[in-house]
């Protein structure tokens, strides 16, 4: 017996919501509306269908996904069986550059000894 979940296609903008790309559908759909996301190289409207073997490429938030649709579900799964709906060929994440020290938060202006340790790793950073 089939899944009832899984159907031959999907809109695009369910699909997305449902593989736990993008946390709630109004989002996936503003991402669609805004040019965002590419289905098989053109944009994508949020009623655009998807089926096996298209391929999404999504700009969410700050990165770059590209995945493969393996099963066009509708609704929400759990994040272990959403995985399993598409292969992700997204880049790899750079790790951010930034200061070794952070401020804590609560612990008011940093003294005039940290402010300096601080200038010191800036300066550092920039040559």
């Amino acid at each position: 017996m089939a899944d009832p979940r899984e159907t031959d296609e999907t809109r695009i903008d369910r699909w997305l919501c449902a593989v736990r790309l993008v946390k709630t559908r109004p989002l996936a759909t503003r991402l669609c509306e805004g040019g965002h996301i590419l289905a098989n190289g053109s944009p994508a409207k949020p009623s655009t269908k998807v089926r096996a073997g298209d391929r999404i490429e999504a700009r969410i938030g700050d990165r770059e996904r590209v995945v493969e649709v393996v099963r066009p579900i509708e609704s929400r799964v759990g994040a272990i069986v959403a995985a399993t709906c598409y292969v992700d060929h997204s880049p790899p994440v750079a790790p951010k550059a930034g200061s070794v020290f952070m401020p804590v938060r609560g612990e008011g202006r940093p003294g005039k000894r940290l402010r300096r340790e601080f200038e010191r790793l800036r300066r550092a950073t920039d040559a």
